[in-house]
């Protein structure tokens, strides 16, 4: 059997290489799907995507499948059983951010769309890129600072820059897997399939 080549970064922790294999970098426009992927990117902050993925099934049980509608709705007792809960991330301003972001989620919806909104940013199509080395791979990019500084002034919270381009990486906005790997033509496919990790 050949080994497939694979970006670095997923090392070969299964999860990551899983999440690698049928997530990362697949475009997609499921509103809900893309509100998952902005929150959790927001809780990666100052922690490795690794933490954040072996916690991503209880976050989705607590959290009401990220659904926007209901996240939006949150009151004081669910952030104080969201903070006892060692299956999430018990950090009180990511946990209120998720919050408000749903809150402000809900309102590019009425005001056009927030899927729409977000795919703009790359004007409603997936970029290509052909990275040889993951050294070329850059942490922000001109479009990344675009979407960060629309969202702050809409009221986002924990949407840098940094964290603005590893979500358009997440959610196929941007095709950065290395030429190298097996996934990189594979992602922009017009067939191809996002399988979510649990």
């Amino acid at each position: 059997m050949v080994k497939k080549t694979r970006c670095t970064w997923c090392g070969d922790d299964p999860l990551y290489v899983r999440y690698h294999d049928v997530e990362w970098g697949v475009p997609t426009r499921e509103r809900n799907a893309l509100f998952e992927l902005l929150a959790l990117e927001g809780m990666q902050a100052g922690l490795s995507w690794i933490t954040v993925l072996r916690k991503r099934r209880h976050l989705r049980g607590a959290m009401f499948a990220f659904c926007p509608e209901t996240v939006a709705r949150l009151g004081a007792r669910d952030r104080s059983r969201l903070l006892a809960d060692p299956g999430v991330i018990r950090h009180r301003g990511k946990l209120d951010a998720v919050q408000i972001n749903a809150e402000r989620f809900l309102e590019l919806d009425r005001d056009g769309g927030a899927v729409e909104f977000l795919w703009s940013f790359v004007g409603d199509r997936p970029i290509v890129n052909r990275w040889r080395a993951s050294k070329q791979i850059p942490a922000i990019t001109p479009a990344a600072e675009a979407m960060s500084r629309a969202l702050k002034q809409k009221g986002f919270k924990f949407v840098g820059p940094t964290i603005c381009y590893a979500f358009m990486q997440a959610s196929g906005m941007v095709n950065d897997h290395l030429t190298s790997c097996f996934r990189h033509p594979q992602v922009g496919a017009p067939d191809a399939k996002r399988c979510v990790v649990a």
